[in-house]
């Protein structure tokens, strides 16, 4: 079997200005095809003409390859066409939106590599721990009174959320007394069986917006507290150890083993947060995993995407070496909710079931591809 043809498909929702933090009114697509008619399917959490380019962009040089040039032609099963691709881009990648680019074409091969044996993707990656997983997902805005708090954390308990993560606002760090009163009012609300965490997601400039907070995280029991700053201020990260709540990292924006092995190193995080859209694939994942299970670290994937990154982070989470969450997006982009014929419904204990198909277990809805195509 061969590689004939690598299609990128850019969607958007009509009307959407990029005004708030929220990567699924937008998405890249990309499909693997083959001789034989097998198909392998993916999506990246990036900019997707950026993405397209990178794939399609005519080779420059032996280590400036478009990545289309790379994969055509080659075996899908080949599991070394990762490093391939990573030294053909190795002048213009390494790091970054070409890390982005690779992660798709990873993702859409373990896909293709799925069907062609006709077994789940998990059983690919290791061996099967778990066939379901517990979901959990954020909320935001929090509110700013009590009443608000309520009625916010509700949207998460509706959807049958038994772990829900709140996001920090900057006006937190103007009045700690009134955040405190508000972070007390979510733990209240949710009892004491409903894990809660929270996500500072560019809330915070510096460490000194933030570690003032931290009593106010563990005195509530917050199960982690993520994204606390910039990616770059490694010393910032550092300094949000020894206050009993662990430390989350690198869901918005690093990019392969070696990053987080600095994260881990600098920035002392407890809990790598990958995206398998950008980290490198499925297949660099299992590395940042294999490092962070050498540090003695946790791995809890990042996934704000569609029911694409879902099923991914599930194959992932299903065979990996401790049991994690799910991160189910609540974003209200319809691709969020209608570009796969599959759905993951949250059962009513808050766990998602464990696709059991070929490949990820997931297929495009071609009428919402239809309707939601820029080209």
């Amino acid at each position: 079997m061969k590689i004939t043809d690598i299609e990128v498909i850019e969607l958007r929702v009509p009307g959407w200005t990029a005004s708030t933090f929220d990567g699924s009114y937008d998405d890249c697509v990309i499909r693997v095809h083959t001789d034989e008619g097998v198909t392998g399917l993916a999506e990246v959490d990036s900019v997707p003409s950026v993405i397209r380019a990178i794939i399609e962009a005519p080779a420059s040089h032996t280590h400036a390859m478009g990545l289309k040039s790379v994969l055509i032609g080659q075996d899908p099963t080949d599991e070394s066409l990762w490093d391939r691709m990573y030294d053909a881009t190795s002048y213009y990648g390494r790091r970054g939106v070409v890390i982005h680019a690779i992660s798709g074409l990873d993702i859409a091969l373990w896909d293709l590599r799925g069907k062609i044996a006709g077994a789940p993707v998990t059983t690919l990656l290791g061996k099967p721990q778990r066939d379901r997983l517990r979901a959990y997902g954020t909320v935001y805005p929090l509110g700013e009174t009590p009443d608000a708090v309520r009625r916010n954390i509700d949207r998460g308990l509706t959807l049958g959320l038994r772990a829900i993560k709140i996001v920090a606002d900057p006006f937190w760090r103007d009045d700690l007394d009134h955040t405190a009163r508000l972070i007390r009012a979510a733990r209240e609300h949710v009892g004491p069986d409903i894990q809660l965490m929270v996500d500072a997601a560019t809330a915070w400039a510096t460490a000194e917006d933030g570690l003032p907070l931290m009593p106010i995280f563990k005195e509530n029991g917050f199960a982690w507290v993520e994204a606390p700053l910039p990616l770059d201020d490694l010393e910032g990260h550092a300094r949000f150890q020894g206050f009993g709540v662990p430390i989350g990292g690198g869901d918005l924006g690093l990019t392969t083993r070696w990053e987080y092995e600095t994260m881990f190193e600098q920035g002392r995080i407890d809990i790598a947060q990958p995206d398998v859209t950008m980290v490198g694939g499925l297949t660099e994942l299992m590395r940042v995993s294999a490092l962070a299970r050498a540090r003695g670290k946790r791995v809890v994937t990042h996934g704000y995407k569609s029911n694409i990154t879902i099923a991914a982070n599930l194959a992932f989470l299903a065979q990996h070496w401790a049991e994690e969450a799910l991160e189910y997006s609540t974003s209200e982009s319809p691709i969020r909710w209608d570009l796969t014929n599959e759905a993951f419904p949250i059962d009513s204990d808050g766990m998602v079931a464990v696709p059991t198909a070929p490949g990820l277990g997931v297929s495009l809805n071609e009428e919402a591809v239809a309707k939601y195509r820029v080209r």
